[in-house]
């Protein structure tokens, strides 16, 4: 265990690998805690009265995200590395299979997809949080906007993040990608569904 967390630090270090694996937690992240608003508003206006209930449907919600998280980028980076290590091994008229290379893209596919994965399930295990109070220190209301608020805070702490990575304003951009949240749940009231 203690090599295979070795292997995945050292692909860490790669700037490549540690850009690729950000985009899919961020990506996979805003997702997720898009979602939770939408199970959270979407519970709350269908007049369910248990937030362990609520809490129950937004695990459920992470383990189909996560699971898409995983499997998708780990197939789509299997893809993506042998294309590039066969135009490698062609160029240089060699096979590279047990090669550090191989291993590197190895290593570099079992971190992309393993971030792709945690990035919705904290986007939804999160902002579900508050049902769990729900009943104790919470009302069901108290635990949607709460539930909410911090569905929107990690979209702004997405975006301020992003901003520290392209040098923007970390204000700006976080309240760019905190209004999704926001977004989600007025569209959840105003439609009907």
């Amino acid at each position: 265990m203690r090599s295979y967390l070795r292997r995945l630090a050292r692909a860490l270090e790669r700037e490549d690998v540690r850009s690729i694996s950000r985009r899919y937690f961020i990506s996979n992240g805003f997702d997720g805690a898009l979602t939770s608003v939408g199970v959270s508003v979407g519970a709350y206006l269908s007049g369910i009265a248990d937030g362990l209930t609520v809490f129950s449907i937004g695990i459920g919600a992470a383990i189909g995200l996560g699971t898409s998280g995983v499997w998708s980028v780990w197939e789509i980076e299997r893809a993506e590395k042998r294309a590039e290590l066969a135009r490698i091994e062609h160029a240089m008229l060699s096979d590279l299979d047990e090669t550090r290379i191989h291993r590197q893209q190895t290593g570099a596919r079992k971190v992309n997809a393993l971030m792709s994965g945690i990035g919705p399930i904290i986007g939804v295990v999160l902002p579900m949080s508050p049902f769990l109070f729900e009943g104790t220190l919470l009302s069901m209301r108290t635990a949607t906007l709460a539930s909410i608020g911090v569905a929107v805070a990690i979209l702004f702490t997405f975006g301020a993040y992003l901003a520290t990575i392209s040098e923007q304003s970390w204000v700006v951009a976080g309240a760019r990608m905190g209004l999704a949240g926001v977004l989600v749940a007025v569209l959840n009231i105003v439609l009907p569904g």
